[in-house]
């Protein structure tokens, strides 16, 4: 048995590298032979999904998954460190574009931790922001991700300013942005654990919901009286509403709430802040 499994390892090898040498060799055929591979159990679902994600990343662009210009939290190159740090805690992202009065005039990026010694009161009265400032890295959004990624990996940077073909800025990208397309959705302080349960009360007044949440049982959690016959989640609601699959950071109002996109892919949404107004 294990000579036989061997050897259909070895013949998988081997049609794999006749293909590759081959010319032409075509995308449809190697994943062809890998989908075969996989219903022969020499690959599973998991390394089958990776192989095929890293395949169509060639096939994205940055605009595909930026930022979007209006969803930056940005911080103004004059502000105290008083009126910075509601936005930063906000947010509780560990980098932020800062601007010079206009979000297209981008003078650096900021570290959170870079903030950390300020706390110190011995320290505040030294804080100057333009001399923690990094150089801020720009990428145009026409740009194919794996040769970002690339370029990430070489500089050690995890953050892009995206800009237009008129040089303004049209979003950002973090090295995150890009990777989830390869490995899929990389769980964060927002996540919710499958055993938690679909809701979990942050703060009085602020949730963190799963788009999966049945709008049913939405409904009995937050008193609210939506339609059931179009869509059955509060995730497939938030997308009817907006009329597209939202981008992380994107919020909408309706009903009395203010929801929140705090992950989502290209397909679909994952989770959701809600806060009833």
């Amino acid at each position: 048995m294990a000579k036989s499994r061997k050897s259909s390892q070895s013949g998988w090898i081997a049609r794999i590298a006749q293909m590759l040498m081959r010319e032409p060799a075509t995308r449809d055929e190697l994943l062809d032979t890998l989908r075969d591979s996989k219903s022969k159990q020499l690959l599973d679902q998991d390394t089958l999904d990776t192989i095929e994600r890293v395949i169509q990343v060639s096939d994205l662009r940055v605009q595909d998954v930026m930022i979007p210009r209006s969803q930056m939290v940005v911080v103004d190159r004059g502000a105290t460190l008083d009126e910075m740090l509601p936005a930063i805690i906000e947010s509780a992202h560990s980098r932020f574009p800062v601007v010079d009065g206009d979000r297209d005039r981008v003078v650096g990026i900021l570290l959170a931790k870079d903030l950390l010694r300020f706390f110190d009161p011995a320290q505040r009265p030294q804080f100057n922001l333009r001399e923690i400032l990094r150089f801020a890295v720009f990428t145009p959004e026409s740009k194919r991700l794996n040769v970002l990624l690339a370029e990430f990996r070489s500089s050690r940077n995890h953050m892009a300013i995206v800009v237009d073909e008129y040089g303004g800025v049209a979003g950002l990208v973090t090295i995150e942005d890009v990777l989830e397309q390869i490995v899929g959705d990389i769980e964060d302080e927002h996540d919710i654990d499958d055993d938690v349960g679909m809701v979990i009360e942050r703060d009085e007044g602020d949730f963190i919901v799963k788009a999966l949440y049945e709008l049913e049982d939405f409904d009995a959690r937050f008193g609210t009286h939506f339609d059931h016959t179009e869509v059955d989640t509060i995730g497939g609601l938030v997308v009817n509403r907006f009329g597209y699959v939202p981008k992380r950071g994107e919020k909408i109002e309706f009903d009395g709430l203010e929801i929140e996109v705090l992950h989502a892919d290209s397909r679909r949404l994952h989770i959701l802040r809600v806060r009833p107004k």
